[in-house]
């Protein structure tokens, strides 16, 4: 439900406070209001998207190879690393709300909120978690929350937008960041081609957050997964290389994967 979020929120146009406009809306004190979806989600964006995010097929898979478990190893770090408290705990680029819904479990008294661009995850990430919000919004852009309003920003193979997370982050706050390692699916890659690690990420990554934010620490987390013929159709079918390639016409065999990505923790500058 978004009302657990809502004292964290702020109209994406005009930066007031937000409150409930009857049972499908929220409204600011200037009268700009922003719909909420059948599904539970609110579209608080300011003007159009420049794009849609993951598919409807791309979010399916996704839920579905979650769901087996293949990737607790990454749900079980993060909801280790969060300390439980009342605040605030945003994943910034949230998917289906998987690992926001672990780390609430791992903070019984904090409240959740869930951003991405994607309605067909949105429309999950709305139902993961009873404590749960989540919103349409455009990572890049001005984040719809108030200043330092955050206690745990989790992104998990997302966009990093640096100054807007340190300007919603309280200043004892943390960010997590997962990132993919450098052999990350690499037994996907070669027997499918599919797109690989990019070798200048961590560079990238440390420049996006580097101005506003100093990492504390990073621990590779690998995991050897054994996966059936549909779980690789599957597991391709969520990662961005599903944009490329006919995942039907993939002749999809049992294959053994590592899954190996980097957890990196900031603290804010």
């Amino acid at each position: 439900m978004i009302d657990g979020a809502l004292p964290y929120l702020r109209c994406p146009v005009c930066g007031e406070t937000l409150e409930r406009a009857g049972d499908r809306a929220l409204r600011c004190p200037r009268a700009h209001n922003f719909d909420i979806a059948r599904q539970g989600y609110v579209s608080l964006t300011a003007g159009r998207a420049p794009h849609s995010g993951d598919t409807a097929e791309m979010i399916e898979d996704r839920e579905a190879f979650l769901a087996e478990g293949h990737y607790d190893f990454i749900a079980n770090a993060l909801s280790e690393t969060v300390r439980p408290d009342d605040g605030l705990v945003l994943d910034a680029g949230t998917g289906t709300g998987h690992y926001l819904a672990r780390v609430l479990d791992a903070a019984p008294d904090a409240q959740g909120l869930g951003l991405d661009v994607s309605k067909p995850a949105l429309r999950r990430a709305a139902r993961a978690h009873p404590r749960a919000g989540a919103a349409l919004a455009d990572l890049w852009r001005p984040l719809p929350l108030q200043d330092a309003c955050v206690s745990v920003l989790i992104n998990v193979f997302a966009p990093r937008n640096g100054p807007e997370y340190r300007r919603v982050l309280h200043s004892d706050g943390l960010l997590l960041v997962v990132t993919p390692a450098q052999d990350h699916l690499a037994e996907l890659v070669d027997a499918y081609g599919l797109i690989g690690v990019d070798p200048a990420k961590p560079a990238r990554v440390a420049d996006t957050l580097g101005a506003d934010f100093h990492a504390r620490g990073t621990t590779t987390l690998r995991h050897r997964m054994r996966l059936t013929a549909a779980e690789t159709r599957t597991l391709i079918g969520m990662t961005p290389s599903a944009r490329h390639l006919s995942i039907k016409e993939i002749e999809a065999s049992d294959i053994t994967v590592t899954a190996a990505v980097d957890l990196t923790l900031y603290a804010p500058a």
